[in-house]
């Protein structure tokens, strides 16, 4: 109906080109304009200066080998004073968007190992975008940005990167693991040092305590019992501690502890005692 009248509308972020007998004539902004056709006007397209994205899937080779998928994200628009080199001059612009793409991204990416392409993807980025941006500034468009957004190996190296990588925790977890079993065996040995350290200050203290009190007893006793050597007191001490310990031993109804003299001597005494004994035991007939 607008053609009908010679009104046409162009919508905001929009630009349209108007042809007089198939000729470039003008390039029409966002509104209303009057398109008088019978002179021979026309609308041959529209063209959007909205912001559009392009995303690139480029398959290359490392410098070690490694296949890898370069997802690269291409964001560009149509400039408004170039309108008419953006709409005649490109009959496919993702299409050669894309080429460059590709053309950048593997002669930059075999000069790089698999891990430099990780972390210099910023810089692949910075050269496809400055190799777009004077390619596509000759056809009306500018490179508003560009970004790899995915470096995507071949499953079998993902898979072994993956192995490696928790071998490598694996191998630092052991010796993690091994520097703790480490502190614990020494903080144990220093406790225990030290626990025996104490253990025998108090066995000499103890052993102190009762030397002093043999003494004690032994004078007191030699002062109070005229006769009696030191030699016979401490006789009776002993005899006194041996019926002691025996009295314990038998308190208990769970003692399973004899008692034995040991070493060459105290044998050869047990052997005549027991020879002594069955003799007695049963008499020789004569």
């Amino acid at each position: 109906m607008g053609q009908a009248l010679g009104c046409v509308q162009v919508d905001q972020s929009t630009v349209a080109i108007r042809e007089t007998f198939g000729k470039f004539d003008d390039v029409l902004d966002p509104g209303c304009h009057c398109l008088p056709w019978c002179l021979g006007s026309q609308i041959a397209g529209h063209l959007s200066l909205r912001v559009q994205q392009l995303d690139v899937r480029c398959e290359t080779k490392t410098k070690d080998n490694v296949f890898v998928t370069v997802v690269a994200s291409v964001q560009y628009r149509a400039l408004a004073e170039k309108a008419s080199d953006a709409f005649y001059k490109l009959s496919n612009t993702r299409g050669q968007i894309q080429s460059y793409v590709f053309d950048v991204i593997r002669a930059s990416v075999p000069k790089l190992d698999l891990d430099s392409t990780f972390e210099q993807k910023n810089d692949i980025a910075k050269a496809v975008e400055e190799e777009l941006e004077k390619a596509m500034s000759h056809y009306g468009f500018e490179i508003v940005q560009t970004l790899i957004v995915d470096i995507e190996p071949d499953e079998h190296v993902k898979r072994a990167m993956n192995e490696i990588n928790a071998a490598a925790r694996m191998r630092l977890a052991a010796t993690e693991k091994a520097e703790a079993e480490k502190i614990l065996q020494i903080k144990r040995a220093e406790g225990e040092a030290e626990s025996k350290y104490l253990s025998g200050l108090g066995i000499a203290r103890q052993r102190q305590a009762i030397v002093d009190g043999l003494r004690d007893s032994v004078l007191a006793f030699s002062e109070n019992v005229p006769g009696t050597s030191s030699k016979d007191v401490m006789d009776m001490v002993l005899v006194t501690q041996y019926f002691d310990t025996m009295k314990e031993i038998g308190a208990s109804s769970k003692s399973n502890s004899v008692f034995i003299p040991h070493g060459p001597g105290a044998v050869r005494d047990i052997a005549s005692q027991i020879r002594d004994g069955l003799l007695q035991a049963n008499p020789p007939q004569v």
